[in-house]
């Protein structure tokens, strides 16, 4: 009974740990790493509420999975005591593997190695660890199990990850177009042929979630600050191993020296490096930019100082591909100005791509269910005119260069 502690949430208010497999997750040095990890990575430099960490988000998703498992039953689905289980340690584990600072780290740290993947690497290790207790959520995590809706709890357009995470998010940024009815939604679910649908009634409130996703992503997590910001500490990290690799000498954590050091690819993460890996987290970088921000290495020194001061790059976001002669002309300024290399000029000039698409078609489409029994796709079933356009991607690009000064 000591075990089912009850934690104070600040957007749904008292949550319980459902089971002592929960609590001893929660409890273990892997998953507490993610209070060191930050939800949205850069965003709080444009939104200075925005520092909720993976660890709030988790907890938070137990407690939507919870209200989903007791909807389902109340409408005579059928989810075993194990299944029940394996959801709650499938969505408690699902972002276990973002590194530092989240998706801003991303692919930088190790080299073409997703977060979900060392996600399933965490899994597996504490599923050794606790007797193989962790078997089910790892296969719904996967989305291996038989029962389809159950995997679509976990990863699918309209599941508890995204309920949790839009509403969390908004509420730490203050953007009100975020805010979505989570558990409005959730009362909703249902299952037909093994899947989820939403119900007539609630065909609003799913509108309102797709375009609440595409304001978030336009005005918060694409927005050309917070994108800046992440580009120049995935260089902080590229300019480092540069160096580590020339033999020059930096400080930093021991963690975060073996991944410079290291070429790390999802082959080489053994149970060592896995265990270096849980020991790293937004404090180790942080730490890292005050030691370099004084470094004689021209680029390092002035990387580090942009992100530690909010003095960053000016960003210009266009609907057309940028020229090549922009990026070149900006890259020819720079160079005369400093006496850099135009290798070191590239660093602070670049170029690149965004996109926003609120709901995919062929992707786990959201099923509307109608009182008949018919279903249909959410954009079909909608008489919302932009719904349809929501659909479809939408790519932007950037340029990225000093300002004048």
């Amino acid at each position: 009974m000591n075990k089912l502690k009850i934690l104070n949430d600040p957007i749904y208010g008292f949550i319980t740990i459902p089971n002592s497999l929960i609590f001893d997750l929660i409890q273990h040095k892997y998953f507490q790493r993610l209070r060191r990890i930050t939800q949205m990575g850069m965003s709080y430099l444009v939104y200075p509420g925005a520092h909720h960490t993976r660890f709030h988000h988790a907890i938070g998703c137990i407690y939507l999975m919870q209200k989903a498992v007791n909807i389902l039953r109340y409408k005579g689905v059928t989810i075993s005591k194990n299944e029940e289980d394996a959801l709650y340690a499938a969505i408690l584990l699902h972002d276990i593997g973002h590194g530092p600072f989240s998706h801003a780290m991303e692919h930088s740290i190790v080299n073409g190695v997703s977060h979900e993947e060392i996600s399933l690497l965490f899994m597996q290790q504490l599923n050794k660890e606790f007797n193989g207790s962790l078997t089910l959520a790892i296969k719904i995590f996967k989305g291996e199990y038989e029962r389809h809706f159950l995997c679509q709890l976990i990863s699918g357009q309209l599941d508890i990850d995204r309920l949790d995470y839009l509403k969390r998010d908004s509420f730490y940024t203050g953007v009100a177009e975020g805010n979505v009815n989570s558990e409005r939604l959730i009362t909703m679910f249902n299952v037909v042929n093994d899947r989820l649908v939403i119900e007539e009634k609630g065909i609003y409130s799913v509108e309102k979630f797709i375009i609440a996703r595409r304001f978030m992503y336009w005005q918060v997590y694409l927005h050309k600050t917070g994108l800046v910001a992440e580009q120049l500490l995935i260089r902080v990290l590229k300019r480092a191993k540069e160096l580590t690799n020339s033999r020059v000498e930096l400080n930093c954590s021991k963690p975060l020296e073996y991944f410079l050091i290291n070429d790390i690819k999802l082959n080489d993460f053994t149970n060592e490096t896995l265990n270096i890996f849980s020991e790293l987290d937004d404090y180790d970088i942080v730490a890292s930019l005050k030691l370099w921000k004084n470094h004689e290495d021209f680029v390092l020194r002035n990387l580090c100082e942009m992100v530690l001061n909010r003095d960053l790059l000016k960003i210009k976001i266009k609907s057309k591909l940028i020229k090549d002669k922009d990026l070149n002309k900006h890259i020819a300024d720079l160079i005369e100005m400093h006496k850099i290399s135009e290798e070191e000029a590239k660093y602070f000039v670049f170029k690149g791509s965004i996109l926003n698409q609120a709901y995919q078609t062929r992707h786990q489409n959201i099923n509307i269910l109608y009182k008949n029994g018919k279903i249909r796709d959410i954009v079909k079933a909608s008489d919302h005119l932009n719904l349809k356009a929501l659909s479809k991607p939408v790519t932007k690009y950037y340029i990225c260069y000093p300002k004048q000064k």
